[in-house]
């Protein structure tokens, strides 16, 4: 088995866990964390080297990969960078905010021939594995509807807010993958509504807090999607794809499966409060398939395009919000 060396960037809560889970790997050694705000405490806990500059990877002639975990707006230079020294790439959601700039990156990518795949974790997620395997297996016939409830317990600060391209490219871009992952089909047209029912600060920045996306796919499917940045009850994830045979849907996760039944009513736990805890397996699982497709030299499972083309759907779903009409998805090719 080949040893694989990586080099994280981002030590946020997303960057910590990514650091974590490669430690678990047999095989692979995480050489050295890199912010320019590192939690030194926690590197060295786990007896991890850090640095400030990106320069500390990409110039470590040691180090296979690059694990971009960094705020969305440095992701494409990350990425030329990256490529550019010859390092595999896994980079978190979402690739970028200019389609230009994405399909440039692409393009470095495909001509220094590294390996890049994107963090769309809920594609390995274990409910969502197995609908997409009732779907492409014909259990449910032929998909009419896809339905898709995202709704976080709780808004992000208002410094991530800020930065993150808005609610279509930061929440319902998970979406747009997944909808295009189950369907196996293209979004054609997008329609959005939102609004700013939660917090006024988010209305101050240009985005909406709450909103409903619906999507027609090139196969003749539909599929409808709802986000919110605060549910009260957790963090409430469900999907449910509808064909002519059937449906399949998955519901919320729990923290325990036990139900109480008595006189006064049926009682259940809350769903997980924590994207972090509800998707640990998905989380894991997209890392290690990452560290096979460089021992295996082949194919990400989520490409660079599968990186671009939900950037593309988000930016229409924002087109959408703002001019109050259908908008059909740009077919950019670069």
């Amino acid at each position: 088995m080949r040893n694989v060396t990586l080099g994280i960037i981002g030590t946020g809560r997303i960057g910590k866990l990514h650091a974590e889970n490669i430690l678990r790997i047999p095989g692979t050694r995480l050489k050295i964390a890199v912010d320019p705000k590192v939690d030194k405490a926690w590197a060295e806990n786990i007896g991890l080297n850090y640095a400030h500059n990106t320069d500390a990877i990409f110039s470590d002639n040691e180090i296979d990969a690059v694990i971009i975990c960094s705020p969305s707006g440095f992701h494409i230079d990350q990425i030329v960078k990256a490529a550019e020294a010859g390092k595999h790439i896994f980079c978190e959601k979402p690739l970028g905010f200019d389609p230009r700039t994405i399909a440039e990156a692409l393009r470095v990518v495909e001509q220094q021939g590294v390996k890049l795949q994107i963090g769309f974790n809920r594609r390995f997620d274990p409910d969502l594995v197995r609908l997409k395997q009732a779907v492409d297996s014909g259990t449910i016939g032929r998909s009419y509807l896809i339905s898709i409830t995202n709704l976080d317990p709780a808004p992000p600060p208002a410094e991530y807010l800020a930065a993150s391209g808005g609610i279509f490219l930061d929440t319902t871009v998970h979406d747009f993958d997944i909808v295009r992952y189950l369907s196996g089909s293209e979004v054609e047209e997008v329609y959005s509504a939102g609004a700013v029912l939660i917090d006024p600060s988010i209305g101050k920045i240009g985005d909406v807090d709450t909103a409903m996306t619906t999507l027609k796919l090139e196969n003749g499917a539909m599929a409808l999607i709802h986000n919110s940045r605060q549910a009260v009850y957790g963090f409430d994830q469900r999907v449910e794809v509808f064909g002519s045979k059937g449906s399949i849907s998955t519901e919320n996760r729990t923290q325990f499966q036990t139900v109480l039944k008595t006189s006064q009513g049926v009682v259940t736990d809350k769903p997980m409060d924590f994207f972090l805890e509800r998707y640990k397996e998905s989380y894991k699982a997209e890392i290690e398939d990452f560290i096979r497709v460089i021992r295996e030299d082949r194919q990400a499972a989520v490409t660079g395009r599968d990186g671009l083309i939900p950037v593309l759907i988000a930016l229409a779903a924002k087109q959408s919000l703002k001019e109050e009409r259908p908008v059909r998805v740009e077919n950019y090719s670069g």
